[in-house]
């Protein structure tokens, strides 16, 4: 026996699951857990894009990730609304002499309705070019720094957003 199951504009057809099923707006049968998994993956995709963008040389976009009221913080900044944090990344931005990587690991996220929170590692691989413009392939070394996000993100009418981010630091190479 299979079951369609459409979640936004996607078709999925599940054969022979004996899960918890509940009702979406639209009154389809929609699986629990497989929703889940698709809010899950939707937030661990936010966590993906605010690397690559802050990575790739788009960091100011990455206020487009939160929420209006969203807030950001990490060692001794805090960045509250979105033009805050826009303000923030594009000094980020500016900074052409850096190659970087944000490796985000061991992500772990638990979906509560429309709310969700996450842990995730964090490993940045950074060098600063003396020459004033980014090297690529940048020499390597240690990480410059190891740590954690700690996100909240909250269900918009756009999607999945952050409402928090905050960076701790474990390990800084000096």
């Amino acid at each position: 026996m299979s079951q369609k199951i459409t979640v936004g504009s996607q078709h999925w057809f599940v054969f022979g699951l004996n899960c918890k099923t509940g009702w979406d707006s639209q009154g389809e049968t929609v699986n629990k857990e497989l929703q889940e998994l698709l809010d899950e993956k939707a937030c661990e995709k936010l966590i993906a894009e605010y690397c690559h963008l802050v990575d790739f040389g788009n960091a100011s976009a990455i206020a487009d990730l939160f929420t209006t009221d969203g807030y950001w913080s990490g060692p001794g900044v805090e960045m509250v609304g979105q033009g805050q944090i826009r303000a923030g990344f594009a000094a980020r931005q500016d900074v052409a002499r850096r190659q970087s990587r944000h490796l985000c690991t061991n992500v772990l996220i638990r979906v509560e309705g429309d709310q969700a929170t996450s842990l995730c590692y964090l490993l940045n691989f950074r060098h600063d070019s003396r020459s004033g413009v980014a090297e690529s392939p940048a020499p390597a070394g240690l990480p410059k720094y190891v740590g954690e996000y700690h996100d909240r993100f909250v269900r918009t009418s756009e999607g999945w957003r952050f409402a928090s981010r905050r960076c701790e630091l474990a390990f800084l190479r000096d």
